[in-house]
């Protein structure tokens, strides 16, 4: 059992994950050498770890750790995750309450139905920083944000509900994990928190 002391000692950190990056600071994978890395981006102390994954092609707030606890409790307690999601096309009501209810998605070649969550539509544009990666233009046909809480976090949920919809995500950014938010950072940013 950790007394209170050892738990203090552990260091917590936010980063803004820019887009192209791995949430992982050791890649084993057949490709490592051209993978982008967390540890590129900030002098982490040694047994850090993200509570949890964006993907490669998702950025926002990641949450870091050296803490097994508090990034199992934060992974498997059912704390809010929120995310703004531009996708391809104008998101109708219909495709919004869908996502509102559950979805049927694929995790792992099975058939999965997604816990009920809170979505709308986001009717100003957010003002994220632009992206490495240019999003195709308006010249390609309309484009919508919708912003997705859940409380839960399967591989590419988002990204699958979306889809499922009609309406295939184009950039996905985690604006908050429970009550720390991503506000005014920018990608590549870390900041040490004082508590998680």
């Amino acid at each position: 059992m950790e007394s209170t002391t050892e738990r203090q000692n552990h260091i917590h950190y936010a980063i803004y994950k820019p887009y192209g990056y791995l949430s992982q600071f050791v890649n084993n994978g057949q490709k490592q050498n051209s993978k982008k890395l967390l540890r590129e981006l900030y002098d982490f102390p040694k047994g850090i770890m993200a509570i949890g994954r964006l993907d490669e092609k998702s950025e926002g707030l990641l949450l870091l750790t050296t803490d097994g606890k508090t990034s199992n409790h934060i992974c498997s307690s059912g704390i809010e995750k929120e995310y703004y999601a531009q996708v391809n096309g104008e998101i109708t009501a219909s495709a919004i309450k869908l996502l509102q209810e559950g979805i049927e998605i694929s995790i792992e070649g099975k058939k999965y139905t997604t816990l009920p969550c809170k979505a709308f539509k986001i009717s100003t544009i957010p003002k994220f920083p632009e992206r490495s990666k240019k999003i195709r233009d308006d010249r390609h046909g309309p484009t919508s944000w919708v912003s997705i809480t859940l409380q839960e976090g399967k591989f590419r949920q988002v990204r699958k509900m979306t889809s499922a919809v009609g309406f295939p995500t184009l950039r996905l950014v985690r604006i908050r994990v429970g009550d720390i938010h991503l506000n005014q950072m920018k990608p590549g940013e870390v900041k040490k928190l004082s508590t998680l």
